[in-house]
């Protein structure tokens, strides 16, 4: 898959991503990072809007999760069940959202309990930034769901 594909299909299954102009712009199978414009996400004060910073920072984490899944054979439904954004300092130009799994044990540990219980939960840490800098820090829980038979999921 190639980036523009990944970028098509977020763009599909999650549709702000196309509003917020966001675009995957490289995946390594451990990280991701999106790419968004400042000029739609723009706040009264010229900076990034905190929400569009938010939106593409669990955009980002559920992005890799989705592939990472993906990659291992296993059919998912992610979902977001927590975020926390650190707006460290504003960012005043275009913008990136960067997604890491979690340490080998942690990810291994989640896919065996989502292969026995077709449910697990797990963490995913991050950053958002600029040109000039990191803008803040992120870290996301994400839930990992079997779909239901016949209800299908995100391809």
């Amino acid at each position: 898959m190639t980036l523009a594909d990944i970028t098509r299909l977020v763009q599909e299954q999650i549709p702000i991503t196309r509003h917020l102009g966001a675009v995957v712009a490289d995946y390594d199978g451990t990280s991701i990072r999106l790419e968004a414009p400042l000029a739609p996400n723009v706040n009264h004060r010229a900076t990034a809007f905190g929400g569009s910073l938010s939106a593409l920072a669990i955009l980002a984490g559920w992005t890799l999760l989705h592939l990472a899944l993906r990659e291992h054979g296993l059919e998912a439904s992610v979902v977001i069940q927590r975020s926390a954004l650190d707006f460290d300092r504003p960012i005043d130009g275009d913008f990136s959202a960067i997604a890491r799994l979690p340490a080998p044990a942690d990810w291994e540990r989640f896919l065996a309990t989502f292969q026995r219980r077709g449910r697990a939960r797990v963490h995913v840490r991050g950053a958002v930034e600029s040109p000039g800098g990191v803008g803040g820090a992120y870290e996301g829980a994400y839930v990992a769901l079997r779909p239901e038979p016949g209800a299908g999921c995100a391809r």
